[in-house]
């Protein structure tokens, strides 16, 4: 039986994201603000690469004098329409109100350090809280179904036309602006820079949920072949099937295993649920994953 006819998966999707759907919307504003105070304060008057877009802000701006916002606002566009012909409408939607709330978010919170006083001549300690401080404004976001948009975009596109894993993508992607960094700044902003990268990701993984990078289901349902096309065709994910037998009845079942990043732990979670209310999975910490597609 075929279930991911389009029909039926905007049905599914539809009602995964309207599913508490204002708490949410709060939850990823609320995010999106966290993570533009962070900037705004720490890092961009302190010239502190954080990655991404906002990264490439801050190298632009001190090069150019371009603002903040409308290069972020600028470059997630364009990543927008490069996601909607390599990625397609369905990928690329999700993406849209990121891209066009975040900077948004940026320019309104341009102007807090005259609100707040930070003493930036002690730039370990700025560079830690603020690290902190975006981490958990994005580990925000990402758990409420959401992304910011910009070099998220890229890293899918990276993604599937390099045949790469998204981790190895992000790498790429926010190594080769954080790198480019030292060429404006110099070496000591650089090195500032990448205890950013790692505290900002420590802190987004444990937010979302767990201590990984990836995170391994283990699923028994009655709807094993709605599950699977879920998984293997809007997730993208490969499934593998053990054959089981329950340890009480002594019945044979069988039981999916799948392994995605901890980003995409929300997208298969509520689609079991809706799916299969009734179905029984366990999630464990996939801490290295290698080899596949």
């Amino acid at each position: 039986m075929k279930f991911l006819k389009s029909k039926k998966t905007d049905l599914i999707l539809q009602k995964i994201y309207e599913k508490a759907k204002i708490k949410r919307f709060i939850q990823f504003l609320v995010g999106s603000f966290i993570v533009a105070s962070a900037f705004n304060l720490f890092f961009s008057p302190n010239n502190l690469v954080p990655g991404g877009m906002s990264g490439a802000s801050v190298i632009l701006n001190a090069v150019f004098g371009w603002d903040n916002s409308l290069v972020i606002l600028t470059g997630s566009c364009i990543l927008l329409i490069a996601s909607y012909f390599l990625l397609g409408w369905e990928k690329t939607r999700g993406s849209i109100l990121g891209s066009l709330l975040f900077p948004i978010c940026v320019k309104l919170t341009a102007n807090i350090g005259a609100y707040i006083d930070i003493d930036s001549t002690q730039l370990l300690l700025t560079t830690i809280f603020g690290a902190v401080l975006y981490g958990f404004g994005a580990g925000m976001i990402f758990k409420a179904g959401y992304t910011s948009g910009g070099t998220d975009i890229l890293n899918q596109i990276l993604s599937k036309y390099l045949h790469i894993s998204i981790g190895n993508s992000i790498l790429m992607s926010d190594g080769l602006i954080v790198l480019s960094s030292a060429f404006v700044f110099g070496i000591n902003k650089l090195m500032y820079s990448l205890i950013i990268l790692y505290i900002v990701s420590f802190i987004t993984d444990r937010v979302i949920l767990g201590i990984s990078d990836s995170k391994a289901f283990y699923i028994i349902t009655d709807e094993e072949e709605k599950v699977k096309d879920y998984i293997l065709k809007y997730l993208n994910h490969g499934v593998t099937i053990f054959n089981a037998k329950g340890g009480y009845k002594k019945e044979k079942q069988t039981v999916l295993m799948c392994v995605l990043p901890t980003k995409e732990y929300y997208k298969l979670k509520e689609g079991l649920h809706e799916i299969d209310p009734d179905s029984f999975f366990v999630v464990t910490d996939a801490y290295e994953v290698f080899g596949g597609e």
